[in-house]
């Protein structure tokens, strides 16, 4: 079963999702929709009294949550409880929240833009220029990283190939290249920018996007050489 992980905002709040090709779904961290809804300052803890209150009243909304590894705000891979979409428009009926209705909104947006990306790929492409643009990278640093991302998408395939598994096998590849050209670990590189949840290479320069894409490229290059 194929899962990939993706970041998504609402109102400029990170929610963490994983997109489930086989069931065609995406799953959301609860805690982190839970943090947007309520705005509490301990959203684990919101969560935990909340699925309490919800199992004590029988609800099935909580008891059909599972879990699904996700990087936590410390950088290291943790069992998050997720739920989908259908879930989600029904936990969202237990967090008393201004924010409810346009959360929903927000929700059936994000199903559709994956369906529609599905039918037609480019329209991914055009609503990262979007979001980049908004954020107010340069069209150069928008180039590179667009070249980032087809670069890594090919060494990506190569380890696939390979037999390679995602998540730390990942991790620890990636690590080995990053090392390589920056002396730090991946770790380490977002210590050094002093970034938590946030994007790494979102927030290289050019010139690292540059000296990172070369490292991956040579990288596929020589496993290609490699039967």
């Amino acid at each position: 079963m194929s899962k990939q992980s993706a970041l998504k905002l609402f109102e400029d709040k990170k929610v963490r999702t994983i997109w489930d090709d086989e069931q065609e779904k995406w799953y959301f961290s609860i805690v982190d929709v839970v943090g947007v809804l309520s705005e509490s300052i301990d959203p684990q803890a919101y969560w935990r009294k909340l699925k309490q209150r919800l199992k004590e009243e029988g609800n099935e909304t909580v008891t059909n949550c599972h879990g699904l590894k996700m990087i936590a705000n410390d950088g290291k891979i943790r069992l998050t409880d997720v739920a989908d979409t259908e879930q989600l428009f029904r936990l969202i009926q237990s967090i008393p929240s201004p924010k409810a209705e346009p959360f929903k909104m927000w929700l059936a947006e994000v199903a559709r833009e994956r369906l529609d990306e599905m039918e037609d790929p480019e329209q991914g492409i055009d609503r990262m220029l979007e979001y980049y643009h908004r954020k107010g990278y340069s069209n150069n640093w928008i180039n590179q990283r667009l070249k980032s991302i087809e670069v890594r998408k090919e060494l990506t395939d190569e380890w696939e190939q390979r037999g390679v598994k995602k998540g730390q096998e990942y991790a620890s590849l990636t690590d080995i290249i990053t090392h390589g050209w920056s002396g730090l670990t991946t770790k380490q590189y977002k210590q050094f920018k002093n970034l938590k949840k946030e994007s790494l290479r979102d927030n290289m320069t050019n010139l690292e996007l540059a000296l990172n894409t070369l490292a991956e490229a040579t990288t596929t290059e020589i496993l290609k050489k490699i039967v």
